[in-house]
C-alpha cells in the first residue's frame, strides 16, 4: 500500500482504499481520499485531501487533483492525448478543488504543445462529457452531459455549456458565456453572452446568468449598451468596437469583452 503526502501512512491519513482497488506506490492521496471498488491510481499521481474516487474510476498516471473533488462511476483521468502528433512525451492534467467529475466522462492528458490540460476550481463535468489534450478551463465551469471539446479549447471561469454540444479545437469561450445544448462550435463565443445552435447564433446578453451571479445593475447596463453596438448597430466590427471604446464607460467587465474580440484568431460567433 503506498504512503501519503509526506511520508506518512494511508492509515494515519484516513485514506480508504477498497480492497479490489490498485493504488501503483509512486501515487500519493492525502488526507481522507477515498478509492473505491475496482479503482485505478496510476504512477505520477497526486490525489488532495478528501477526493473521492467511486467505483472503476481511472486516474491513468501524471495527474494532480486537488482537494474534496469527487469522481464517479467509470469517470476516466489521465489518459494519453486522442492526437497523432502525441509521441508519448511527459504531459499531465491537472484538476483543481472540489470539481465534480460525473459518470463516464473523459479528461486527456496534454501534449507537447502546452503540456497540460487544466480544469479549475468548482467545476461540474457531467456524464459522458469530453475534456481533450491542452484544454484549459476555468473556475465554476459546467459542461452538461455528452459536451465533446477539441484539443486547445480555452473556456473561461463561470461558463454553462449545454448537453450534446460539439466545440472545435482551438475555440474560446469568454467567461459567464452560455452555450445553449446541442449546438456545434467552430468560433470563439465572447465573454458574457449567450449562443445556441447550428450554426452557433447569438442570442443576445446572458441576463439570467449574470444577475444568479451578483454581477450589479450599473455592470450590466454597460455590458447591454456595449452589446448593442457591437452587434445591433450594422457598424464593421473594427469600427464597433472603437466606437464601444469611446462611448461606453471602460470598466473591466467591458474592456474584457473589447479585447477578447480582438483577440480572437477564429472570429467570433454572429459576425
Amino acid at each position: 500500500m503506498s504512503e501519503g503526502t509526506g511520508g506518512a501512512t494511508n492509515e494515519e491519513l484516513g485514506v480508504e482504499i477498497h480492497e479490489t482497488a490498485i493504488v501503483h506506490p509512486d501515487a500519493e492521496l492525502g488526507e481522507g481520499v477515498v478509492v473505491g471498488p475496482g479503482a485505478i491510481v496510476g504512477p505520477g499521481v497526486r490525489i488532495g485531501a478528501g477526493t473521492v474516487l467511486g467505483p472503476r474510476v481511472l486516474v491513468e498516471r501524471d495527474t494532480v487533483v486537488g482537494r474534496d473533488c469527487h469522481f464517479f462511476q467509470g469517470a476516466v483521468l489521465g489518459t494519453d492525448p486522442q492526437d497523432l502528433k502525441y509521441e508519448g512525451e511527459e504531459t499531465w492534467l491537472e484538476v483543481g478543488d472540489r470539481t465534480v467529475v460525473r459518470e463516464y466522462a473523459t479528461l486527456n492528458r496534454g501534449t507537447r504543445a502546452s503540456g497540460r490540460t487544466v480544469v479549475g476550481s468548482d467545476c461540474l463535468i457531467m456524464a459522458y462529457a469530453h475534456v481533450a489534450h491542452d484544454c484549459e478551463l476555468g473556475n465554476h465551469v459546467i459542461l452538461s452531459n455528452a459536451v465533446n471539446m477539441g484539443g486547445h479549447v480555452l473556456i473561461e471561469d463561470w461558463v454553462v455549456v449545454g448537453g450534446v454540444t460539439a466545440i472545435h479545437q482551438f475555440v474560446r469561450i469568454g467567461a459567464h458565456a452560455f452555450v445553449g445544448g446541442g449546438s456545434r462550435v467552430p468560433q470563439d463565443v465572447p465573454p458574457y453572452l449567450r449562443v445556441a445552435g447550428n450554426p452557433c447564433r447569438l442570442y443576445g446578453l446572458n441576463t439570467v446568468g449574470l444577475e444568479r451571479r451578483g454581477v450589479s445593475p450599473e455592470v450590466r447596463r454597460a455590458l447591454k449598451r456595449t452589446y448593442r453596438i457591437l452587434f445591433q448597430s450594422r457598424l464593421p466590427l473594427t469600427r464597433a468596437l472603437e466606437r464601444a471604446e469611446e462611448e461606453v464607460e471602460q470598466i473591466p467587465e467591458v474592456r474584457h469583452l473589447l479585447a477578447f474580440i480582438r483577440g480572437s484568431e477564429r472570429g467570433i460567433t454572429a459576425r
